[in-house]
C-alpha cells in the first residue's frame, strides 16, 4: 500500500518542489536579501569587522555553561552545525555538474545577500524571544511571526511554519542525514549501515536527553573539529594542485557568464541553468531566510540583538565562502582542469560514471588515492550530517513545544524525541527518493511564512540596529 501511495504522490511532489524552488522561493529569498541589504545600508559590509570580532571574541566563553540558553559562540556553533551539512558536499557537487563551475559565482552572490537576511533573522529572534519566570528562553520564527501579525492570520502562519519545520527537519530531515552517515560508513569501511544506526541512536539519545545545555557543549566542540578536518584536507588538495588555481578561479568567473561552453545547450538554457543552480543550492546551503537558525540565535546570552545579528552573519560566511568554496575549488581544480575527466564538460559516457554522490570522492581521490579519498569524504560527511541532526532536532523540538507543550512540555518533548530517534534509525535502514522529496517540500514551505514576517518586520529590525549605536 505504501509503495502504491509513494508511486502516486512522487511525481506530484517532484513537480511541486520544482515549481516552488524555480519560480517562487529563489525570487522570494533573493528579494529578502536584497531588501535588507539596502535597508540596513549593506550591514554585511559595514559590520563585517564587528562580525569577526564578536564571533571570535566569543571564544573566551568556550565551554562556559549557562543555566538557560547558550553563549553567543555556542549559538553560532549550533547554527553552523545546521547550515554545514551534506548540502555543502553533495549540493555543491550537483550545482557544479548541472550548472558548471560558474554556478559557484552565483552561490557567492546569494551568500552575500543572505548575510543581510540572516542578520535580520537573528536580530528578530533575540528581540521577540520570551524569557519565562524560571529563566527558560523561547524564541524563533513562530515568535516573530506572531509579533508581525497579532491576529488569527499570524497564528495560522506560525502554526504552518511549526508543522513544516517539525516534519522537514525534526523528522524526515534527520532521516536523510542519518542515511548519508550510514551509506558513507558502509561504503568507506564496510560497516553495515544498520549497526551505524544503532550507535547513532544511542549517542543522539544521550545528547537529546541532556537538553540545550548538553547540545551546546557538543556543538561548540564538534563544529570547530569538523571545520578544521575539512579545511586541512581541502587545503592539502589545493596545494597539490596549486598550478591550476588561477585557471580554477578563471573558470568560475568565465562560466558564470558563458556556461554553454561547459554544460552544452544554447546560451539562454545554459545561463538559466547556471544561475538557477547557483541560486537554489546557495540559498538552501546557508539556510538564510529559511527560518531554521534563528532558533539557535534566540538562545544566545548577548547584551543587544544587533550583537547576535552580526555573529549570525559569520555563519553564512563560514558555510559558503569557506566550506562550500573550498569544496568547489577541490572539484574544479581536479576534475575540470585539462587533465581532469570533466575538462570538456559533463557529456556522454562520463555521465554514467560520475554523479553528484561520488564527485567529491573522485576529486579527493585524485590526490589522496581512491581509498583514502573515500574514507576522508566519509568522515567529513559523518561530522557534517551528525552535527546537522543535533541542531535540526533542537529546532523541531522548540516548535513541538510551541504547538503541543503549553500544558505538558515534558510529555511533548518525550514523544517528539522518540519519534525523532525512530526516523534516525529508519534512515540507516531504508532509502527513499520520495522521503528526500518530501523533506525538500516541507523545507520549501517553511520559507514562505518566515519570509513574509521578515518583510513585515523591517521597521523593527532597522530601529533595533540604530538603537545599538546610540
Amino acid at each position: 500500500m505504501f509503495t502504491t501511495l509513494e508511486n502516486t504522490l512522487y511525481p506530484f511532489v517532484v513537480k511541486f518542489n520544482e515549481y516552488l524552488s524555480n519560480y517562487i522561493l529563489v525570487f522570494l529569498l533573493l528579494g529578502v536579501g536584497i531588501w535588507y541589504t539596502f535597508k540596513t545600508r549593506f550591514v554585511q559590509v559595514r559590520c563585517f569587522g564587528e562580525c569577526i570580532k564578536n564571533t571570535f571574541g566569543g571564544l573566551v566563553h568556550f565551554g562556559k555553561q549557562h543555566e538557560n540558553g547558550m553563549s553567543s559562540f555556542q549559538a553560532l556553533s549550533t547554527a553552523i552545525a545546521a547550515q554545514v551539512g551534506t548540502g555543502n558536499i553533495v549540493g555543491a557537487s550537483g550545482a557544479i555538474l548541472i550548472g558548471g563551475p560558474g554556478a559557484i559565482f552565483w552561490m557567492w552572490i546569494i551568500a552575500f545577500f543572505g548575510m543581510a537576511t540572516i542578520y535580520a533573522e537573528a536580530t528578530l529572534a533575540i528581540k521577540t524571544r520570551v524569557v519565562e519566570d524560571n529563566g527558560n528562553i523561547k524564541g524563533g520564527p513562530v515568535y516573530y511571526i506572531t509579533t508581525a501579525f497579532k491576529n488569527k492570520f499570524g497564528q495560522f502562519l506560525a502554526g504552518f511554519f511549526a508543522i513544516a519545520i517539525i516534519l522537514a527537519l525534526g523528522c524526515m530531515g534527520c532521516m536523510v542525514q542519518s542515511n548519508s552517515i550510514g551509506y558513507s560508513m558502509q561504503e568507506a569501511f564496510g560497516i553495515p549501515s544498520w549497526s551505524v544506526g544503532i550507535i547513532l541512536v544511542i549517542i543522539c539519545a544521550f545528547i537529546f536527553i541532556g537538553g540545550v545545555k548538553r547540545l551546546a557543549l557538543v556543538t561548540e566542540k564538534i563544529v570547530p573539529i569538523m571545520a578544521v578536518l575539512f579545511l586541512i584536507g581541502a587545503i592539502g588538495i589545493l596545494i597539490a594542485r596549486i598550478q591550476y588555481l588561477p585557471q580554477t578561479f578563471g573558470m568560475i568567473f568565465k562560466y558564470a557568464f558563458h556556461p554553454q561552453a561547459i554544460i552544452g545547450g544554447g546560451f539562454w538554457y545554459a545561463i538559466t541553468a547556471t544561475i538557477s543552480q547557483g541560486a537554489k543550492r546557495g540559498l538552501f546551503s546557508n539556510e538564510a531566510g529559511m527560518g531554521s537558525t534563528p532558533h539557535a540565535h534566540a538562545l544566545a546570552h548577548v547584551d543587544h540583538p544587533h550583537h547576535q545579528g552580526t555573529v549570525a552573519m559569520c555563519g553564512v560566511f563560514v558555510d559558503t565562502f569557506v566550506i562550500l568554496t573550498l569544496n568547489a575549488l577541490v572539484i574544479i581544480s581536479t576534475l575540470y582542469t585539462p587533465d581532469g575527466p570533466l575538462a570538456n564538460g559533463y557529456f556522454g559516457d562520463i555521465t554514467n560514471v560520475l554523479g553528484k554522490t561520488n564527485l567529491v570522492q573522485t576529486a579527493f581521490g585524485t590526490v589522496f588515492g581512491i581509498n583514502f579519498g573515500e574514507i576522508f569524504v566519509a568522515l567529513c560527511l559523518m561530522f557534517f550530517a551528525f552535527s546537522t541532526i543535533l541542531s535540526w532536532n533542537l529546532f523541531g523540538k522548540i516548535n513541538m513545544i510551541y504547538l503541543f507543550g503549553k500544558k505538558h512540555p515534558k510529555a511533548a518533548v518525550l514523544i517528539y524525541t522518540l519519534i525523532a530517534l525512530f526516523f534516525i534509525m529508519l534512515g540507516t535502514i531504508v532509502s527513499s527518493d520520495f522521503v528526500w522529496e518530501l523533506t525538500d517540500m516541507f523545507n520549501n514551505l517553511m520559507v514562505i511564512p518566515n519570509a513574509i514576517a521578515l518583510f513585515a518586520l523591517t521597521g523593527l529590525v532597522i530601529s533595533t540596529m540604530k538603537s545599538a549605536k546610540e
